[in-house]
């Protein structure tokens, strides 16, 4: 039983895309090139920026992970014994960039 339970909970977590990571960012991409990036692969963006220079000429300094919204998303399990995986439904990031270029 625990078997199944554990491959269960593995199908669950890869079809659910439980990629806490965002990718790395190039220092030579532009910042609406990286924040386009990030928001293809799911990510929600925030801004942090310290200038006014239009965001193409804006340089990314830092990429922070912060956090991650779950829901628990029910298995059926064997027997009456439904399982509970949580299920990652919102990840956020904050894009630091230098806008004084």
């Amino acid at each position: 039983m625990y078997t199944a339970l554990s491959v269960s909970f593995a199908a669950a977590a890869a079809s659910a895309g439980m990629l806490f990571a965002p990718a790395a960012v190039s220092a030579a991409d532009s910042a609406a090139v990286v924040i386009g990036q990030l928001e293809a692969e799911g990510f929600d963006v925030s801004v942090d920026r310290i200038g006014n220079t239009p965001l193409e000429d804006c340089v990314v300094t830092n990429v922070r992970n912060t956090g991650s919204q779950r829901e628990f998303v029910r298995v059926d399990g064997r027997n009456d014994n439904d399982v509970f995986v949580p299920v990652i439904v919102r990840r956020s990031v904050v894009v630091s960039l230098d806008c004084t270029g």
